[in-house]
């Protein structure tokens, strides 16, 4: 049940141009056509092959773009209106978290192919009252009416829950979560804080390139499984009125989930876990067949938690825990730790080879412990320890890859959005929001009186085990594993940044060269995001799937020849760039002589977004 890879839409010319990988494809351009079956049509000549960007005057060459600075706020998101929306609920007065609250409502309607209310959230922020890193956990439970008796029989031939449909429904947690964190840290009213939404949501705005792509291939996965979808035109009415998705350029207005966000707006969280809200969701369950309840949503609460902390090379690294998989960053850190990276060199082979290695190694783990804690205790401290770090390192070979990876004896994996946001009294945010796997389960809700709620849910319960003994395994009334993960780091005692990277399990891999772009080799907030990436592919899964041999390593574009040709010698299986390379955003908080801070912020050129400060 790996997370849905979405492959570029370049041809596949464009993709490998300069990558020194000869078969660097993907798998379905290797395979031959079967016998009888119609040729594909050859992939068009791509007329930008062999070209690199533009030279800037300063900086590394591979950079797109300047970090942005600014002394009284800043905001970075993965849509430039969500962007501006945080900005001017700042300077309208509003605090970090007025702004997040804000964008993150704002997200739903402007990039639906990752995020939404019907999904979970999660955030670390740094308080500025309390100088510390504080945290949530916005995830909901299982339907108590599903049973794992039923959750089995809906599964599939591979013995695992299905990607769409009611059964990997769970409750969502991201309206509750913007409730929770307003009554301790907004400023703004609450209705002053959505409504601007709500009217964004109504009078619409143009579709940028990105989002389009992928909210055409969102609706057209959903239309080849629509069988086991238990209702199909909700979600049509709203993402492709006419018959199609909105094109590059063109309106696109929700005016469903503008009612729904009013409704929010005007009578706060329980018009959506106690109120009409939920009276329309539970009707629609019920016709459908579906196991949400009225109840369910009323039972759901955020969850305030402490962050899990690392050093690493005197940089404090934080981290949510288990359900999450924040954890993870911190595992490959701390391995990557007992290694000199920086002497090893920037996108060198040595340097790839030791992070995917420690990658590896703490995706074992991931998928032996991670579980709701509720249910299933993971051994966070030991997992966490410089100790168990040097026992894991050890297992690296300087000059091979691994050939299996088991996880520690310790004693007794999606699309997502992310965005940074910060204030003018010091409050930092860093904010995670998803549906999971794409836009959600291809349920969209209707009021029963012709009007849908114009939010997707989401299909997170697909990540539950279905496994006897499996700390995963599914339970009514449950948090399954999550990979969506903030992440917040410090440095001597002060905030340093609000960062994240969004994609299923390349999160934790993402975070950690961000990192290690940073400490080991100096770059800037941008610098670090547009650095090339490796992800690593193949490792065990806390659905109980098993890896697969040393996995697939894919490597972009930009990764030196030299370096992509050293790793396959050393034994890993390479892939060129296959668009699952997340989406990156970070603020960061930096000390300047005579003691006045300033914020920088940085998003990610992968996507449509913007950052601003001011």
């Amino acid at each position: 049940m790996r997370r849905r890879t979405f492959l570029s839409s370049l041809p596949a010319g464009a993709l490998l141009a300069g990558s020194g990988i000869a078969h660097a494809q993907t798998p379905q351009a290797q395979a031959a056509p079967a016998a009888g079956a119609p040729s594909r049509p050859a992939p068009r000549p791509d007329p930008y092959a062999g070209i690199g960007i533009g030279d800037r005057i300063t900086g590394p060459k591979f950079v797109g773009r300047s970090t942005v600075w600014g002394a009284n706020g800043a905001a970075a998101t993965a849509h430039p209106r969500a962007t501006l929306i945080g900005i001017d609920t700042l300077r309208r007065g509003g605090s970090a978290i007025d702004a997040a609250i804000a964008i993150n409502a704002a997200l739903g309607f402007l990039e639906p192919v990752a995020n939404g209310i019907g999904g979970d959230a999660f955030c670390m922020l740094w308080d500025p009252a309390q100088r510390k890193v504080v945290g949530f956990n916005g995830s909901g439970n299982s339907p108590r009416g599903l049973s794992l008796e039923t959750a089995r029989s809906k599964a599939k031939a591979d013995g695992h829950l299905p990607s769409y449909g009611a059964v990997t429904v769970n409750v969502p947690g991201t309206v509750d979560a913007w409730w929770s964190a307003h009554q301790r840290y907004g400023k703004l009213p609450w209705k002053d804080v959505l409504l601007p939404v709500a009217e964004l949501c109504e009078e619409g705005v143009p579709m940028p390139q990105v989002i389009a792509y992928y909210l055409e291939r969102n609706m057209a996965g959903f239309d080849r499984s629509a069988s086991i979808i238990e209702e199909n035109d909700n979600r049509r009415k709203v993402y492709a009125p006419g018959g199609e998705t909105p094109k590059v350029g063109q309106m696109f207005a929700n005016p469903d989930l503008g009612r729904t966000l009013r409704l929010i707006a005007e009578h706060g969280r329980d018009a959506f876990y106690d109120g009409p809200i939920a009276d329309a969701i539970a009707a629609y369950f019920r016709r459908i067949g579906g196991w949400m309840t009225r109840a369910d949503l009323a039972a759901h609460r955020t969850e305030w938690v402490e962050p899990i902390r690392t050093d690493y090379r005197g940089v404090q690294v934080y981290g949510l825990g288990p359900n999450t998989q924040g954890l993870s960053t911190n595992q490959i850190l701390n391995v990557c730790e007992q290694f000199d990276l920086r002497s090893m060199g920037f996108q060198s082979a040595a340097s790839i080879h030791h992070q995917a290695e420690a990658k590896r190694l703490a995706f074992e783990d991931r998928a032996k412990w991670f579980a709701d804690d509720r249910f299933s205790r993971t051994p966070v401290e030991w997992l966490n320890s410089k100790d168990y770090a040097r026992q894991r390192a050890a297992l690296i070979r300087p000059d091979r890859v691994m050939d299996r990876v088991f996880p520690g004896d310790a004693p007794t994996q999606g699309d997502t959005t992310y965005f940074s946001v910060a204030d003018k009294d010091g409050m930092m945010v860093s904010w995670i929001q998803s549906n999971y796997r794409g836009m959600g389960s291809g349920l969209v809700s209707d009021d029963g009186a012709g009007n849908t709620l114009g939010f997707m849910f989401q299909d997170r319960g697909e990540l539950f085990a279905l496994t006897d003994g499996h700390p995963n395994v599914y339970a009514p009334g449950k948090r399954p594993f999550h990979t969506i993960i903030p992440g917040f780091a410090v440095k001597d005692g002060k905030p340093w940044m609000a960062m994240g990277v969004m994609g299923g399990g390349m999160q934790p891999q993402g975070q950690a060269q961000i990192i290690i772009n940073m400490v080991d080799y100096g770059l800037d907030p941008q610098e670090a995001g547009d650095a090339p990436r490796w992800q690593h592919e193949g490792s065990s899964e806390p659905t109980g799937e098993p890896a697969e041999g040393v996995g697939l390593l894919y490597l972009e574009t930009g990764v030196p020849a030299a370096s992509k040709a050293q790793l396959e010698a050393m034994g890993w299986v390479l892939r060129g760039p296959n668009g699952g390379f997340g989406g990156y955003q970070n603020v960061v908080m930096q000390q300047n002589p005579g003691g006045r801070w300033t914020y920088g912020a940085a998003t990610e050129m992968r996507k449509d977004g913007i950052a601003l400060a001011y």
